[in-house]
């Protein structure tokens, strides 16, 4: 089962780009209480044990609402301009009891999304069995948060707000000025690669999450149920970038809220991927990466010298030695040049010192 997103002829016009500091800070909350599966984040993570108790408390009790799938009235709308977290702290505030009850009960209970909303659902006994058992795996606070889905949602949402007001103050509202940043670039980056490469091919870079199929002009996702939608200038796809994402995906396809994927941008992809050193790299290293080698290049950079002389200062054949040097030119760290009889070897010291630039180049830490 899978969400598809068919485009259109006019697929540019069929995109729109947002990003969001709430959905930031609730993917971050997602980071702290499932920390391995995030990897990347863990610095985070270890930063915020600083938080104070009753927070980290009020942030594990809300663990249903964002562990896995988190409400769909999270995702970033595509407005003429970027909301602060005061703005869209005060939509959240603004939304209906019902809303609040369905959204909160799409992470612990998939109701698929139907449109219009079933209000009967939130009536029926197995459901409410259902979020209790499920909730209650998570805790007691967890439990009794999962009962107000049903009792007063207006309570749980007004909770849900405070927590993300006193988390933003204690600890993200520092960190998003660097996020953002991030996010503003991907978003240019995204704009600019949507013009050359069109919408199917800035979504190919999400593979495996995301499958591509250019012959049928679609993308599509798996989830639990079925789902297919028509994209159109009227109802794009908002594509949204996010730090904290990453390594998952998130998606909506369900009204009233808009079609949206959250990514992690290419800069994080980058950051994530496996550094791969270049055949040249790893060649010079086994070259120099040996005891009798590396006492070969000491003697060498004293002055030039040839097998003949090397062989019994470092007790072995010339043969034997004749493989060590070979090895070593090879690799660019020495040359040789014929001297009468004799063949002289000479350290190259800028491709010694191209090496080590290399070699500090590969294992520098990402900038952030």
């Amino acid at each position: 089962m899978a969400i598809r997103f068919v485009l259109p002829e006019q697929e540019s016009e069929s995109v729109a780009f947002a990003y969001s500091p709430v959905v930031e800070a609730v993917l971050s909350l997602h980071v702290l209480v499932a920390p391995r599966h995030h990897p990347l984040q863990h610095a985070w993570v270890r930063r915020m044990r600083k938080l104070d108790p009753k927070l980290k408390a009020e942030i594990r009790a809300f663990r249903f609402a964002y562990v896995g799938h988190f409400p769909d009235f999270l995702f970033p709308r595509p407005d003429e301009e970027f909301l602060e977290f005061d703005e869209e702290l005060a939509f959240l505030h603004d939304l209906e009891p019902e809303t609040l009850a369905f959204e909160f009960l799409r992470p612990v209970y998939d109701h698929e999304g139907t449109w219009p909303r079933d209000g009967a659902l939130l009536e029926r006994e197995d459901v409410r069995r259902h979020v209790r058992e499920s909730c209650a795996r998570l805790g007691p606070d967890s439990e009794a948060l999962g009962a107000l889905i049903f009792d007063d949602p207006t309570e749980l949402g007004r909770r849900f707000c405070s927590l993300l007001e006193r988390y933003w103050e204690a600890a993200f509202e520092e960190e998003w000025p660097t996020i953002e940043e991030l996010l503003v670039e991907a978003v240019e980056e995204a704009g600019g690669r949507l013009a050359t490469e069109g919408v199917l091919g800035l979504l190919a870079d999400l593979r495996p999450h995301l499958r591509v199929e250019p012959e049928r002009r679609q993308a599509w996702i798996k989830i639990p149920h079925e789902h297919e939608v028509a994209l159109s200038p009227q109802e794009p796809l908002v594509l949204s970038p996010s730090y904290f994402v990453w390594p998952h995906l998130r998606v909506n396809c369900d009204p009233p809220f808009p079609v949206s994927l959250i990514y992690p941008p290419r800069s994080v992809r980058e950051e994530a991927a496996p550094k791969l050193p270049s055949g040249e790299l790893v060649e010079g290293l086994r070259a120099i990466g040996d005891d009798t080698r590396l006492r070969v290049l000491a003697l060498i950079a004293e002055r030039p010298r040839s097998t003949q002389e090397l062989a019994p200062l470092v007790g072995m054949s010339e043969a034997g030695l004749s493989k060590h040097l070979r090895l070593l030119a090879r690799a660019g760290v020495l040359e040789s040049r014929r001297d009468g009889y004799y063949v002289l070897y000479s350290l190259v010291p800028d491709r010694l010192a191209a090496l080590s630039a290399t070699l500090v180049a590969f294992v520098r830490p990402p900038k952030r």
